[in-house]
């Protein structure tokens, strides 16, 4: 389709009419098709009493869209089949036929600008047809024994089932707990351990959600299976999974999980008694191998199966509409994300596109139309879509003309020339009859605007800017007005007031008469609101080239930075001045006291703010707790207490009185408040982080954090401890009387090991006892493990690494395990490296190991009572040290897009491991990650990045490990450069 302008109709003869559009001025108004509704993907009910599909499908578009849909790929015949009809642009689907109607369908969108098609929906029919009449037979089992019950779900459409198990009678399910699980997979159901309540008839409910029918089925039991394995899984990220594992056993097993390479992730959640494990929001990182452990008290299972993380495809870099000018260049590019990488492909107006490589080197008018980018991995279709416009029209002004400007005296002034043309038109300037081109203060930029720096009087007058391409020439001519500049005339000056006292800010200017002028006032950078504020701001009423600011009774938060801006619609200048608002002294902070004695105290304070006024003394005031009498001034020593003085010792108390005590500061100008009040000579802080526990057999540890001296509050300061076994009523306490002491620890040879206690402290002086701390619950000592990990088994990795595993002691009061390692050479206790690992796990790696040589292991278990007996010895032997020297890079040479890196073979040492092959790590500069390659070659094609400095790592790796490593630098960035006149876009790198 050929878009041109009605003036390159006339003069450009070559132009075949019938495929002209003339475009007039609002041809602009017009645009191709958008997708608002698309398909999605459709289950059909063969059973769905409403015997119709609808397939949506709307585009907003001028003029409005048609539309035609395909199936599989091919256009469908709406006239030739009575089964379609079309309803604006939705397919409606008339008593569908199965092996007729199933498939991939796509709406197609088009107008005068191009077509576009949609993403593609499939329709596919669901069904649950009838469980079988075979008839079962009956399963018997001995109480205590595991049996499984077979569901056997009839064919379906789709996969997703969700089961149910009924036991004798509809429609009482069965619980499922910790002895029955049924899988939402085979719908089997589970019983770890018969007992004489499970006899009976069994039925198997299965429900389809996406077809709303559910069937039931009545088996009787049948031979058990001995497990539930979960498979190997793949998901995309963002998605949920559900992993089952069930056993059977007598004890009931307990299931736990874990995952082999790392942690299990945060996002994980254990249901079912353990039968479950649900991974929430799956990421790239959650991908690895999972391990389900079944345990009791006569053996144990594992079961392990990899998840792996793929994504949909999303994009990372898209297409959008524009337009171009005839002849120019233009790139069109798609980037999209995913796992497995995703495929792109082009359409255009909704057929393949011809060109791989969406690079225009002169764009022509054939190239205008509607674009289509598509990316596709196994897991789905995403689209791009975008309409370019290729446009020829000589220079305008009709719609943006040089508009009247106006700039203040010594100014600067910048005038816009923004024609529409197509090709980019070549712009130049005038004022009057000359010609203007860029000096010391004229600039004409690169859009055509011209910019005018210190402007006077002479540069008034008529500007023109000239717009020349190969399709003709334009011009518009706007008027520069120079005004005078705005002056402050009168700035604000300092000032200082008293609490209460009013003001005033003195700011006047000069500025052109032909200009209105507005005044704004700001205290520290806020705008004053006048109408919120003015019981303390008011402008000066007779305005004009006056913005006095008139500040009436001034408060301590009206003191700061007050700023005048006098504005113009071309010009402002601003001036500032600083009030100080003095006043009577704010209240001095953190009153406590020192020293308690029989008739005296002694009182601290901090210093308040002096409010700019210096405090020239303080008053302390008391009052009798228990009778509340008014406040009195207290006899201090010193007498007077001066202004910088911060501490004071009040006589003449009555012993055992509970005082309350202020200080209240003076100066010139006044008294200020009181400061926080401070009473009670008894303690009224309790000691706080009660905990405890651990320690040696037979003993309960308390714990706690002591009181600050500063709220010691008297003499022969001390801590209450009172605690109990969790049922009994009768609390014991202990009196402790030092205070900096920070634990106790109670004796009883009768306490059993992990008895819950409860634990509570309070702090006393020689006045009385405080409030007690919150009550914590701890555990007396337990019990020093007795159990010897069995089954101990190690295996060396490389040359400094080697896993060591184990099957856990059974005994609860266990916190973790020790692995103690040494070699078979040296003495165990001197050279010996430990590991320490939690009670969860059974298994660890070992580090540090020196290369060719043989080790002895050991394990034990240990808790806050010492350390087990260990299990008995297990020797390895650790591989050959890994290669030393790294390879020698010996060429760099670039491909294209890509860089090739090459290196000499690795030859190990008599004392090395065999080289198995490379590694090459790619990261960018500064970061310690990236992309890992391994390869048995010895050269490599990695891609160059746009932008930033990129190294290259390699190295050799053996059953040792990975040897030392050689670098390179790659920079990377991109170009354009001419071929024979053309231009393409293509990416240089250089190589450091």
């Amino acid at each position: 389709m050929v878009r041109v302008c009605c003036d390159d109709v006339v003069s450009d003869p070559t132009v075949v009419l019938t495929h002209v559009v003339c475009l007039l001025p609002d041809w602009a108004t017009g645009y191709g098709p958008v997708f608002e509704d698309q398909p999605v993907d459709t289950i059909y009910p063969e059973e769905s009493p409403e015997a119709k599909i609808t397939m949506s499908c709307r585009a907003r578009a001028h003029p409005p869209a048609t539309y035609r849909w395909r199936l599989n790929s091919t256009d469908i015949d709406l006239d030739g089949d009575n089964h379609f009809t079309l309803v604006g642009g939705n397919l409606v689907i008339s008593d569908p036929i199965k092996n007729k109607h199933v498939g991939r369908y796509a709406c197609v969108a088009s107008n005068d600008y191009g077509a576009l098609v949609s993403r593609e929906a499939t329709v596919q029919f669901g069904y649950l047809d009838f469980f079988s009449s075979e008839e079962r037979e009956a399963v018997y089992v001995k109480e205590g024994q595991g049996a499984v019950l077979l569901c056997a779900p009839p064919p379906h459409y789709p996969d997703e089932l969700s089961f149910r198990w009924i036991l004798n009678e509809f429609p009482i399910f069965i619980p499922l707990d910790k002895r029955r699980f049924v899988s939402q997979t085979t719908g089997n159901l589970y019983i770890s351990k018969v007992d004489s309540s499970d006899s009976g008839n069994y039925s198997c409910f299965v429900s389809s959600p996406s077809i709303a029918k559910s069937l039931l089925v009545f088996p009787l039991k049948y031979p058990a299976d001995i497990k539930v394995k979960f498979p190997d899984t793949s998901a995309l990220v963002g998605q949920n999974i559900t992993l089952e594992c069930f056993a059977l056993g007598n004890p009931i097993p307990q299931i736990r999980w874990r995952k082999m390479d790392g942690e299990l992730p945060s996002n994980h959640e254990v249901s079912m008694a353990g039968a479950h494990l649900h991974l929430y929001n799956v990421q790239y990182e959650d991908e690895g191998t999972y391990e389900c452990e079944a345990l009791n008290s006569k053996g144990k299972d594992r079961h392990r199966a990899r998840v792996s993380v793929e994504a949909f495809p999303e994009w990372t870099e898209s297409i959008s509409s524009t337009e171009r000018d005839i002849s120019s260049d233009y790139t069109m590019s798609c980037v999209a994300s995913g796992k497995p990488k995703p495929h792109i492909r082009w359409l255009k107006d909704s057929y393949q596109y011809e060109k791989h490589n969406l690079t225009f080197s002169g764009l022509t008018f054939e190239d205008s139309g509607m674009y289509q980018c598509i990316a596709e991995n196994r897991h789905g279709v995403i689209y791009a879509n975008a309409e370019l416009r290729v446009i020829a029209c000589p220079p305008t002004f009709e719609h943006n003309p040089v508009r009247r400007n106006l700039a203040a005296k010594n100014g600067r002034v910048v005038i816009e020339c923004r024609p529409k043309a197509a090709p980019k038109p070549s712009l130049s300037w005038s004022k009057g009859t000359e010609l203007l081109f860029n000096s010391t203060r004229v600039f004409i930029w690169e859009d055509g605007s011209l910019e005018i720096l210190n402007v006077t009087r002479a540069d008034e007058g008529q500007y023109t800017c000239f717009a020349e391409n190969d399709r003709g020439k334009a011009n518009s001519t706007g008027y520069l007005s120079i005004t005078e500049a705005t002056k402050i005339t009168l700035a604000p000056s300092n000032t200082d007031v008293k609490v209460g006292e009013s003001t005033s800010m003195q700011c006047a200017a000069s500025h052109d008469s032909t200009l209105d002028i507005t005044f704004v006032w700001t205290l520290d950078g806020r705008a004053i609101d006048f109408d919120r504020e003015g019981s303390h701001f008011e402008r000066n009423p007779s305005g004009g080239s006056s913005g006095e600011l008139l500040i009436k009774n001034a408060h301590l938060n009206h003191a700061g930075r007050y700023t005048c801006t006098a504005q113009t619609p071309v010009d402002n200048v601003t001036a500032a001045a600083d009030l100080v608002v003095r006043g009577p002294p704010g209240p001095s902070g953190g009153v406590r006291v020192d020293d308690i004695k029989e008739k005296s105290v002694r009182l601290t304070w901090s210093r308040g703010t002096d409010n700019h006024s210096p405090i020239s003394r303080y008053t302390v005031q008391f009052r009798d707790f228990f009778s509340q009498e008014d406040w009195r001034d207290a006899t201090t020593s010193p007498a007077d207490v001066e202004g910088n003085a911060e501490t004071a010792t009040v006589l003449d108390l009555f012993p055992w009185t509970e005082y309350e005590f202020r200080v209240i500061a003076t100066n010139t100008l006044g008294t200020g408040e009181p400061s926080n009040v401070f009473s009670s000579p008894v303690p009224v802080v309790a000691p706080s982080d009660i905990g405890g526990g651990g320690g040696t057999s037979r003993e309960l540890t308390i714990k706690w954090t002591p009181v600050q001296p500063q709220y010691y509050y008297g003499r022969n300061f001390g801590y209450i401890i009172a605690f109990k076994p969790k049922n009994d009523l009768e609390w014991m306490k202990v009196t402790v009387a030092d205070p900096q002491a920070r634990h106790y620890v109670h004796k009883d040879p009768s306490i059993p090991p992990s008895t819950e206690f409860l634990v509570k402290v309070k702090a006393f002086n020689i006045k009385g006892e405080g409030p007690y701390s919150l009550t914590a619950v701890i555990y007396s000592a337990q019990d020093v493990p007795s159990e010897v990990p069995v089954s101990v088994e190690a295996k060396a990795l490389s040359a400094s690494e080697a896993i060591v595993w184990w099957l856990p002691v059974t005994q609860h009061a266990v916190d973790g395990y020790q692995i103690r390692f040494w070699r078979n050479a040296e003495d165990s206790e001197a050279s010996s490296q430990k590991v320490v690992v939690s009670s969860r796990e059974n298994q660890t790696k070992l580090e540090n190991m020196k290369p060719g040589s043989q080790y002895l292991i050991e394990v034990r278990a240990f808790n806050a009572a010492g350390f087990g007996p260990p299990s008995q010895h297990v020797q390895i032997h650790t591989k050959k040290a890994p290669p030393s020297r790294p390879p020698k890079i010996i060429g760099k040479k670039l491909k294209g897009t890509s860089v090739n890196i090459a290196w000499e073979h690795v030859e190990p040492l008599a004392n090395e491991s065999t080289i198995d092959g490379y590694k090459v790590l790619y990261r960018q500069a500064g970061y310690s990650t990236g992309v890992l390659y391994t390869t048995d070659k010895r050269f490599i094609d990695l891609p160059i990045h746009k932008k930033g400095d990129y190294v290259v790592e390699v190295r050799a790796h053996s059953k040792g490990g990975d040897g030392a490593v050689a670098q390179i630098r790659i920079s990377g960035n991109t170009s354009i450069a001419p071929n024979k006149g053309t231009m393409q876009l293509f990416r240089s790198g250089s190589l450091l």
